[in-house]
């Protein structure tokens, strides 16, 4: 069977190195190493690229890049029609794609999955919900800005009473703008069951939902650190916002300082990128307050990853929004080390409390703090963990998974 296959992500992992973007990226590959033609289209906007003049299509490597400086993020709307809908339309009957599979409709726009329905009829449409988006405007946490409680569903009358300068109607009409857009979607793709349920509350038919995990590519474990003794070193690794709960964890760290406790490590790799000088304030002040104990170790490269989990015991995420699926909790397996996670969301679906690693109540340093403490005084619990750790789903896998699946809509709009 013929497959020639558009990817589609919301930007391109050169460019802004984001789990959808890099597993976006890899599933790509992974498409060609299993024989499929294949097209990869990143959007991207000021922050990384300028435009060019008279297309808004350009290029990285043999990828091609959809710049989008006209943007809406209330509806995820496209609002150039004339410019970039037009290019869009252009490689769409240029590479005509037997699947389109997207990963997000952010610069994209939700427009383009009508005008790929429209242009190409025959096509299978393909979307993995990586996130809330199209769900929650608040930056797809399904958090409220105010007191950052999380969420459980949207409404109109809910979203107002988080963006009070934007009306219930508004938001009523929001939803359905993009509704009507993801009607053109054949199948869903969600890498967890938690998200796949959000978006059946949410509305979307429960039966065009289907679950595949994400997956990483091959990687040979990093050594354990030697030496039999406490397994004290704590590793956090990805972006720093006020989402991702480092800000509890520091204070965990200040915590177990307090107890007497310091022969430990804590070592956070990771910028702060595109954030407020309130939180990058905040963070700066946490890290002072931590002390020795802790290291901000900065932004890193993915093929440094082994040789920095080779520096740790553990590794720690403390989000406090509903994760999906972290590639950092696969990377973590790859490497056999045992996760301390909140117990919400993606999170605690991926790891299992007392098998592979630890739960948390979210945003509570105290909690977090006792588990640390418990994780290093423990004996054998650490040992026992990494027993407990099973193999990750392997990217040929879960590639297999998806062109299946492309497979099965391409037959059934034979037949």
């Amino acid at each position: 069977m013929s497959r020639r296959i558009l990817v589609v992500a919301h930007n391109h992992p050169q460019l802004h190195p984001g789990g959808t973007e890099i597993f976006a990226h890899d599933l790509a590959g992974a498409y060609r190493e299993q024989g499929a033609e294949v097209l990869f289209l990143g959007a991207t906007n000021a922050i990384h690229r300028q435009p060019h003049p008279g297309t808004a299509l350009q290029s990285v490597g043999d990828d091609v890049l959809l710049w989008s400086g006209h943007f809406d993020r209330f509806h995820l709307s496209q609002i150039d029609h004339y410019g970039t809908l037009q290019d869009l339309a252009s490689l769409l009957g240029e590479f005509r794609p037997d699947v389109i599979h997207i990963h997000h409709l952010v610069l994209i726009g939700a427009e383009f999955l009508t005008l790929a329905r429209r242009l190409l009829p025959q096509a299978a449409i393909v979307m993995t919900l990586h996130d809330y988006y199209p769900i929650c405007h608040h930056d797809g946490l399904m958090v409220r800005p105010g007191d950052r409680q999380r969420c459980s569903g949207a409404s109109p009358a809910g979203c107002h009473g988080c963006f009070p300068e934007i009306g219930s109607d508004r938001f009523l009409l929001r939803e359905r703008f993009i509704k009507t857009h993801l009607a053109a979607v054949d199948r869903f793709v969600a890498p967890s069951n938690f998200l796949r349920q959000r978006y059946v509350d949410w509305g979307l038919p429960a039966e065009k939902i289907e679950v595949i995990a994400n997956a990483r590519p091959p990687q040979e474990p990093a050594p354990h650190r030697s030496g039999g003794g406490r397994r004290t070193s704590f590793g956090y690794f990805g972006n720093l916002n006020p989402w991702k709960g480092v800000l509890p964890l520091l204070k965990a760290a200040r915590l177990l300082q307090s107890s007497a406790e310091s022969e430990f490590t804590l070592r956070i790799h990771g910028g702060a990128p595109f954030q407020s000088e309130a939180f990058t304030t905040a963070l700066d002040g946490a890290l002072a307050e931590a002390g020795g104990v802790v290291t901000h170790c900065g932004p890193y490269r993915r093929d440094e990853v082994p040789a920095l989990m080779a520096e740790v015991d553990w590794v720690v995420m403390p989000s406090i929004w509903w994760e999906n699926a972290p590639l950092v909790i696969q990377e973590a397996f790859q490497h056999r080390r045992p996760l301390i996670v909140s117990n919400i969301g993606g999170m605690a679906e991926m790891v299992r409390d007392e098998i592979d690693g630890l739960h948390v109540q979210p945003g509570d340093p105290a909690a977090l703090a006792r588990a640390m403490r418990r994780a290093m005084a423990e004996a054998g619990l650490w040992q026992r963990l990494v027993h407990g750790i099973a193999a990750p789903p392997s990217l040929a896998d879960c590639a297999g998974r998806h062109l299946a699946l492309f497979d099965s809509l391409k037959l059934a709009e034979a037949a």
